[in-house]
């Protein structure tokens, strides 16, 4: 019998031998198994809720007040009608401006549109406005109907679930609910439903073994009681009036919180060094903050990486009775400490924002599930519903299943062991009884343990099941026995769709993405059955011949598009290895072919019917280049966009697809395990909020150059070339399905990224790479009293591109808590600024950018309002917050400035709807870049605090708040924009740096499109070399750098992301906090 140790590689290498005989579990996790297309029926997301001036009739709200299902609710393959117009749910009456959240299950497809509908542009910076939307639906009990949105609960059925046509193509998974209803349209993700959400639901139980939930009641709908002064909506001019409602006094003493949460807590000397001024801001001569930042000194710790041993004693997987005394209230603590935004100016840390660490006893904490995998935006989860509605703030999951990992334990078994109930994997977070029973952590059943679980494969002991690595880890990976497949493992198969019409060749992509696959041809990942196959476009399809045996490659060409066939089905997939010779000469001789092309047409949706039937019988990945608007054949679009409309103040139109025959299409290619990934390089608009639907359906990725060419844009040439590297040779999965567990009491009722939504909780991903990321909102449905923790899993299981049937499981444990200074206490705020994105990037395309922005707004004002209403005593002018939620105004204010989001600034549609897809799509780490920049100085980098990676020395610069006055003419200063940097030179900057870094005599001398860093013999320039380098390390993607002069035209880009500032559109941080104050005073 052979053991192997933790195998460090990412899913490769020596994995663990299991020891006695095999014994089967039932089939779970199958691949792809029903291709109806069953769409989660049993969770209709209705729209977020919204507040506004106390309107006749039911009160919109910003949260969700039903799962969000970012995948299509299908009911059929139906088009829809245009989208003019959005459903409204039977008996609920029509807004005059649109909810924020999901349409109900059985909107017609034009509402699915991937892209968020973008805000409209203004002429003159109103405050956000505190209109209708809201991201919390109504508690049934609060108080006050107004701002009581609740953010979690589920939205009423739209109707009985539809049962599809296609039989599933193998055993069914338990715990999976029966196919529902396949809608077109995706989920809204902020719910905002035009009736108010219930506060519960009733006869909605988590399923039983085996069988799927029991249908839920409709809740009745709650009427809107305006007792409550409504919300103001947001001066449209210069916030002059805007004052704080007593003048921030220099030394005010924080009001202490209420009993439950301890003595106030002031911080280390230094903390007040700067303060705001009582009016709009000057914050010249505010202190610089201290060398380190007091917030962060009592923070919680960061994420440690889990030992590989548990200690000698029952092990982590016992829960300790101590757990139950345990509480935050035993001292307030750091993230607890009373912040008034109004009187202190530095709260940016001097680093990255460190995720909170779960309040819970070291044992289990010290084997919890990374942040980096698994974040949750509360991690002390409410004992009810009530109480998370009464916090007002959003419960929700952030993911990232699939990301490279260095240290992964790899476990070869012959049973896996898994709940016989609700079919859980067994991980750290269960109860071992003795050694021969087990406590499943989700359902409470008590199960057997195997007899060949009982033998340890690291120690090599046996009678230690608690030591085994799956009850140490929790990230493991399995590879999967053969029950968990229904056909053997496909081989891994790519097939490249290029479009060579005349505007194609002219941007040259052609020839950069002929030589980089030419250049990694041997790195695609694969093994000895791995496909390859071409398909090229203009107005007629062209495919390639590259069958073994042949000369050189054959062009057929198929003109008739309105009936497309594929010539010689068997020779335009070939097996790599045998016709390599073959791929090669094409791939030198592509870029020559159609270099004297006139043909100005693009038939992309004949195209890609074509790639479609030449992969439906295996799977695979489909990728697609293009370059212009489709004009002809099926799928041909029109141009929608009004460039006098790019800053207009009014609502952002054409954020959903002009028509659904890409997203049938994803459909099509998710049931035959083929996902599409879209590469958009243009300088026109060519309407990716209908082109993105092929790729967010299917599962597949969006690419987005905008201005490529290869002689006028040569930073992005760089870009695309590194992207498409990475692309070719990143890990891949095939036939992959995710499913999402968690304790009993709890439910999940809105996905958001690129899946199809199989069943309630189960995804479908034809293909799963490591850059993608998910978001789950979830609600709480029955009490939580009894419990002292509760456990969440996500488990995905994938073929990898050598064959193997693998299963990938996180696990994440998290307290719970009876009061609300607890929930504070536990608030992790940039994966509250993730999920509202995803949410508002939802409600924009379902309602309105506006409702979106409004909502957004609303909920900064709905949780520093319970927050000042329930967990304060002493009530003091200012705008008061506890420490974990002093950046969630900014970084509200930074989405209402991002370009998905932002109004009355000039903004290209398709680059709009790219950041959307961009904010869904991202795994949080990524996002937070692309919504709240960081900005260093440069000129002055130093070895101080420096880290050691790789044998060079990276310096770490501070990082400065995002406004004009931390620019100083004297210096150089770097913005990482997460898919750009900037580097600003300032007009007197330090002549050092000029020559020394960027290797010229004088600020006149620098390149107006530089793009560069030259790699100069000096300390200086090997200090930003490194830096910068080790910037675009953390990210899979590349981000291109552009050296920015002030007369650039790029500083105007550059400006736009100094989110503190005011602009003729927007208001400035202090007016935005001045704005919440007077809302939250009303």
């Amino acid at each position: 019998m052979s053991m192997a140790g933790i195998n460090p590689q990412n899913g490769t290498g020596q994995p663990y031998a299991n020891g006695p005989s095999q014994n089967p579990v039932g089939v779970q996790e199958l691949p792809a198994i029903n291709y109806g297309l069953t769409h989660q029926a049993n969770y209709n997301y209705s729209p977020m809720q919204a507040k506004a001036t106390a309107p006749p009739g039911p009160a919109p709200g910003i949260y969700p007040s039903a799962p969000y299902q970012h995948v299509p609710q299908v009911s059929s393959y139906q088009a829809g009608p245009p989208p003019a117009s959005y459903p409204v749910s039977p008996g609920q009456p029509h807004l005059t401006r649109p909810p924020l959240g999901g349409p109900a299950s059985h909107t017609p497809p034009q509402s699915a549109s991937p892209g968020p509908r973008p805000p409209p542009a203004m002429s003159t910076p109103p405050p956000p406005a505190v209109s209708s939307s809201g991201y919390y639906p109504n508690p049934q009990h609060h108080q006050q109907p107004a701002p009581g949105w609740q953010y979690n609960s589920a939205p009423p059925p739209a109707g009985p679930p539809t049962a599809t046509n296609a039989p599933p193509r193998g055993p069914a998974p338990n715990h999976v609910s029966p196919p529902a209803p396949y809608s077109s349209a995706p989920s809204a993700s902020l719910s905002l439903s035009a009736v108010r959400p219930p506060t519960g639901l009733q006869g909605y139980g988590p399923p039983g073994p085996g069988s799927a939930p029991p249908p839920m009641n409709p809740p009745a709908v709650q009427q809107y009681h305006p007792s409550r002064a409504p919300y103001g909506t947001p001066p449209a001019g210069p916030p002059t009036s805007m004052k704080p409602a007593a003048p921030p006094m220099a030394n005010a003493t924080p009001p202490p919180p209420k009993a439950d949460a301890g003595p106030p807590q002031h911080g280390p000397p230094g903390r007040h060094l700067g303060h705001y001024p009582s009016l709009p801001p000057g914050y010249q001569h505010a202190a610089g903050p201290p060398n380190t930042h007091p917030a962060l000194e009592s923070a919680t710790q960061p994420y440690v990486q889990a030992p590989r041993q548990a200690p000698p004693g029952p092990g982590p997987a016992q829960l300790s009775p101590s757990l139950a005394a345990m509480s935050l209230q035993s001292g307030t603590p750091e993230s607890l400490r009373v912040v008034n935004l109004l009187q202190e100016r530095n709260l940016l840390p001097p680093g990255p924002v460190p995720a909170p660490t779960p309040c819970l006893p070291q044992d289990l904490q010290k084997i919890n599930c990374s942040p980096e995998v698994f974040r949750c935006t509360l991690t002390s989860i409410p004992q009810t519903q009530s109480l998370l509605n009464k916090a007002k703030m959003p419960l929700g999951l952030l993911l990232h299943p699939f990301k490279d990992l260095s240290q992964l334990p790899v476990v070869t078994s012959s049973a896996i062991v898994r709940c016989r109930s609700c079919r859980t994997y067994i991980n750290p977070f269960v109860s071992f009884l003795d050694q021969r029973r087990w406590k499943c952590n989700m359902c409470y059943r008590v199960n057997d343990v195997p007899e060949e679980f009982m033998y340890n494969p690291v120690s090599r002991s046996y009678g230690e099941p608690q030591r085994r690595p799956e009850v140490q880890n929790a990230t493991i990976e399995f590879i999967a026995p053969a029950e968990y497949m229904l056909r053997p493992p496909q081989p891994a198969v790519y097939l490249f769709v290029l479009d060579v019409s005349h505007n194609a060749v002219e941007t040259g992509y052609l020839k950069v993405f002929c030589q980089s696959v030419l250049d990694n041809i041997n790195a695609l990942p694969g093994d000895s059955r791995t496909k390859i196959g071409f398909i090229t476009f203009d107005s007629t399809i062209h495919f390639y011949n590259l069958q073994e045996g042949l000369s050189q490659p054959q062009m057929l060409i198929v003109s008739d598009i309105e009936d497309i066939f594929l010539p010689t089905p068997d020779s335009l997939l070939v097996n790599l290895n045998e016709s390599k010779e073959l791929v090669q000469d094409l791939l030198k001789s592509l870029p020559a072919m159609f270099e004297k092309t006139m043909e100005t047409q693009s038939a992309l949706g004949s195209a890609l019917q074509a790639a479609f039937k030449l992969l439906s019988p295996t799977g695979g990945r489909l990728s697609v280049f293009q370059t212009q608007l489709p004009n002809l054949g099926a799928g041909l679009l029109q141009s929608r966009e009004d460039p006098n409309q790019r800053a207009s103040a009014k609502d952002i139109q054409h954020l959903s697809p002009a028509t659904d025959f890409y997203k049938k299409l994803a459909l099509d290619c998710s049931g035959q395990q083929v996902a599409v990934d879209l590469f958009l390089l243009s300088s026109q608009y060519c309407d990716l909020a209908s082109l993105g639907c092929v790729a967010r359906y299917s599962a597949g990725s969006i690419y987005y150059f905008p201005s490529y060419h290869h002689q006028h844009n040569p930073a992005q040439v760089e870009r695309f070339q590194k992207d498409l590297k990475r692309y070719l040779t990143r890990k891949i999965g095939f036939e992959a399905v995710m499913r999402i567990r968690c304790t009993k009491g709890l439910s999940i009722h809105t996905f958001h990224g690129n899946f199809f939504v199989r069943s309630t909780d189960l995804l479908s991903l034809p293909n799963v790479n490591p850059d993608a990321g998910f978001a789950v909102q979830m609600s709480i449905e029955d009490n939580l009293d009894d419990m002292q923790v509760v456990s969440f899993q996500a488990a995905l299981l994938y073929t990898s591109s050598k064959g193997e049937r693998r299963i990938r499981v996180h696990t994440l444990c998290l307290p719970v808590v009876q009061s609300l200074s607890d929930i504070f206490a536990g608030a992790d705020v940039q994966a509250m600024a993730g999920l509202l994105a995803c949410m508002a990037v939802d409600r924009s395309v379902t309602a309105s950018l506006s409702d979106a922005r409004d909502a957004m707004t609303n909920a900064a004002i709905d949780s520093l309002s319970s927050y000042r209403q329930s967990v304060l005593t002493i009530q003091q002018p200012g705008l008061l917050a506890p420490a974990c939620l002093r950046l969630f105004p900014l970084y509200i204010l930074a989405l209402l400035k991002q370009k998905a989001f932002r109004t009355g600034t000039s903004t290209r549609l398709d680059d709009r709807v790219a950041a959307m897809c961009h904010l869904k799509h991202q795994p949080l780490a990524y996002a937070m870049l692309m919504i709240h920049p960081a900005l260093y100085r440069l000129d002055d980098l130093t070895d101080e605090g420096a880290l050691n990676v790789n044998e060079r020395t990276v310096p770490q610069p501070r990082v400065l708040q995002l406004s004009v006055e931390k620019l100083s003419r004297e210096g150089a200063f770097l913005m990482d924009a997460g898919t750009v940097m900037y580097l600003w030179i300032g007009r007197n900057c330090n002549p050092n740096f000029l020559t020394q870094v960027l290797g010229v005599p004088n600020y006149a001398a620098v390149p107006d499109n530089l793009y560069l860093l030259p790699e100069l013999d000096t300390a200086e320039s090997q200090r930003t070399g490194a830096f910068v380098a080790w910037l675009r390390e953390q990210r899979p993607f590349f981000p291109s750098l552009h050296v920015v002069r002030d007369e650039s035209q790029l500083k105007v880009a550059l400006m736009q992301n100094l989110i503190e500032d005011r602009t003729e559109s927007a208001l400035s941080y202090y007016e935005f906090l001045l704005h919440l104050q007077q809302q939250i005073s009303k």
